[in-house]
């Protein structure tokens, strides 16, 4: 598991050797695990860091557990804390479950204790995650919703963008062009709580490079021809809120250092201007470059590199989520031609299934857009389909080991039948939940609910379930 998606667990007490024994306990559980000396160590820490899980001492220097407690679950209402007490102060720590404490644990406690209550936190962390992600997906805005799929590695984006949506931590979103970055970056603006404040999208690599200071930190009046009265920069416009900043390695290593400054001193000097103004923005910044290695090529910061990537988001390009296919197809047959109820053949589900997507889901949706403006829009077939994706098809005789199943015209409706059972069952039956968690409408869930022959309630027998008709 990546360190992006790893639970986060935080250890707070004032002597080392707990300190230590904890974060051993929370490495064996696959945790991503940090310390803090002190109450006001681990405040600190949460600008950088926002932990899943704390373990706190009763008993701290300056400030109590308790009051850490109160200010941990303002600030990070979906953290789970437990307290650690010596037995005299368990009276105390009752109070503190009163407070919120998800629990609390005697000193010196057991390895094997201090792991269970670690796992049952951590349990009710993912539980509530879930439950959470589910319920958005019905009630996030239309733009929001074309982050579709129920392979593993997209849910495991959708989960890091709920664990994500509420901090002001910097995020670096990465992913080939087309996987839809900046669809990554609204949903962790506009799903949490920073909705209703300024989001700020910058295009880092379409900014003229002369006009590129003036464009995101504004200029004065006279600072330069042409400018005949003052105007706000990009960051001045996304005070209090998000600005994102769209294949940030593109940005000249001259307008890096000035970036970085920016992100350090939390504030901007317009062009022409000796005054400094104060902002106060969330940066989440995206590239389809690797960043690392173009540090260590010399072509990019290292020191801003590293202020930018606190947590990372990794989409990935579609060719590694080909279960995903059948379901944005669908998606995008909603969007460009609602109840018109067009059928994908077998055949042209095979080729866009067997193509390798470099444009990823941009290139998807681009296809499909062409099939309808091009076909009969009641079928779509292999003619409609780009030349590319039809002579990639029939040119190459190798099939990845994964797709081989996909080449039968039964397989592929199992494919489909398996993906929509799924994500019906985790939708609990609500079907108004399962049409939006697969990115297609109500009444196309129906008639595929009712072709695949899946029951409308959710365990009442899936081994009975068979495959029905392949989809035409």
């Amino acid at each position: 598991m990546s360190d992006e998606i790893k639970t986060r667990l935080l250890v707070v007490d004032d002597e080392q050797s707990i300190r230590r024994l904890c974060m051993t306990i929370g490495n064996t559980l696959g945790y991503a695990c940090a310390e803090a000396e002190s109450a006001e160590a681990a405040l600190a820490r949460l600008d950088s860091d926002a932990p899943d899980l704390i373990l706190t001492d009763l008993k701290l220097p300056n400030m109590s557990g308790v009051e850490l407690l109160k200010q941990m679950k303002m600030l990070l209402p979906h953290a789970e804390i437990a307290i650690m007490t010596g037995h005299g102060s368990i009276e105390s720590a009752v109070d503190a479950m009163k407070l919120g404490a998800y629990d609390y644990i005697e000193k010196p406690f057991r390895v094997e204790k201090m792991r269970l209550l670690l796992q049952r936190m951590a349990e009710k962390v993912r539980l509530v995650t879930e439950n959470e992600f589910l319920r958005e997906r019905v009630t996030t805005e239309e733009n929001l919703d074309g982050i579709i799929g129920s392979s593993a590695n997209i849910q495991d984006v959708l989960r890091m963008i709920s664990r994500l949506k509420d901090t002001r931590t910097p995020v670096l979103i990465a992913g080939e062009s087309g996987t839809g970055k900046e669809l990554a970056a609204r949903a962790i603006h506009f799903r949490g709580s920073m909705a209703q404040t300024p989001f700020v999208a910058v295009d880092c690599g379409s900014l003229v490079p002369t006009l590129m200071e003036s464009e995101l930190f504004g200029y004065e009046k006279g600072a330069f021809t042409g400018a005949m009265k003052s105007k706000a920069g990009l960051f001045q416009a996304a005070n209090g809120g998000t600005i994102f900043l769209d294949e940030i390695g593109e940005l000249p290593l001259e307008m890096q250092a000035k970036l970085l400054r920016v992100l350090q001193e939390k504030e901007v000097r317009p062009v022409g201007s000796n005054e400094k103004v104060n902002v106060d923005v969330r940066v989440i910044a995206a590239t389809n470059r690797d960043l690392e290695a173009a540090y260590r090529a010399g072509t990019f910061r290292k020191d801003l590199y590293f202020r930018l990537n606190v947590v990372t988001v990794h989409l990935p390009p579609l060719r590694e989520r080909r279960s995903d296919i059948p379901v944005l197809v669908h998606h995008f047959l909603d969007r460009y031609a609602k109840g018109s109820h067009i059928q994908v053949t077998a055949a042209a589900m095979k080729s866009l299934l067997h193509y390798d997507w470099p444009g990823n889901v941009r290139e998807l949706e681009n296809c499909i857009a062409r099939a309808l403006t091009l076909g009969d829009r009641e079928t779509i077939d292999v003619i409609d389909l780009p030349p590319g994706i039809r002579s990639e098809q029939a040119d190459s005789g190798i099939v990845p080991a994964q797709d081989t199943a996909s080449l039968s015209t039964t397989a592929l409706a199992e494919m489909e039948r398996m993906t929509i059972l799924r994500v019906f069952e985790q939708a609990k039956g609500d079907k108004a939940l399962a049409g939006k968690m697969l990115g297609i409408s109500r009444a196309t869930l129906y008639r595929k609910l009712k072709r695949y022959n899946i029951p409308s309630k959710p365990g009442s027998g899936t081994a009975e379930i068979e495959p029905r008709a392949t989809p035409q």
